[in-house]
């Protein structure tokens, strides 16, 4: 087995593991899409079934870039950003600490843990 054999089964292994990663994509994108009927999407099927590379080549060109479920999951994701980025954990940290005199907590979690205050120093 020369070098040229095993690179050429190893560029031989890539476009098959990528033709079948594109053939599970585009059926899945086919049976997740709410937009098209029971029998366009067999259709779709049926003709990648029997030209499989020029039928996913014209569904992925064919397939509009942005569908409805696409805009609303961008909204839903845009939604759930700024509900994130509006929550702050300093502010009841800088609360927390301002009402507890200094050393304060040490003695408590001390009490907490079972020891008295002055074997915690």
């Amino acid at each position: 087995m020369t070098f040229n054999d095993i690179f050429l089964g190893m560029i031989e292994f890539y476009f098959l593991f990528m033709a079948i990663w594109i053939f599970i994509a585009v059926f899945g994108d086919i049976f997740r899409r709410d937009d098209i009927d029971g029998p366009v999407k067999a259709g779709w099927i049926t003709l990648i079934f029997i030209v499989p590379f020029l039928g996913s080549i014209i569904y992925i060109i064919a397939r509009p870039k942005v569908t409805a479920d696409d805009v609303q999951m961008v909204a839903q994701a845009e939604a759930a950003n700024k509900a994130v980025a509006s929550v702050s954990t300093a502010e009841p940290m800088a609360r927390l600490t301002q009402d507890l005199p200094l050393g304060a907590a040490r003695g408590r979690t001390s009490q907490m843990a079972g020891g008295s205050e002055r074997s915690s120093r």
